[in-house]
């Protein structure tokens, strides 16, 4: 249970540092970035919002790392895994 509540700590932290990004005034132009960074939020969070309660934490996981590496520019990564 406590590695769970820290993968989740960090995947809260990883999509904070996306909304601060995404809000801080400059103009985004860079679709060909921003979409595959909305892809894979949108399926973390389609994931997590599954109306059984079942969810991988491992996929939310990796797409909101996914999405935080392709906005920092940090690693190159298969968005459609």
């Amino acid at each position: 249970m406590h590695s769970e509540k820290m993968r989740l700590r960090k995947i809260q932290h990883l999509a904070h540092e996306i909304t601060d990004e995404m809000n801080k005034g400059e103009e985004l132009t860079h679709l060909e970035t921003l979409i595959p960074v909305i892809d894979n939020l949108s399926r973390a969070i389609g994931d997590l919002t599954d109306s059984y309660g079942q969810y991988s934490l491992d996929y939310v996981e990796e797409k909101v790392k996914n999405a935080h590496s392709l906005l920092f520019n940090k690693v190159k990564v298969d968005v459609y895994l």
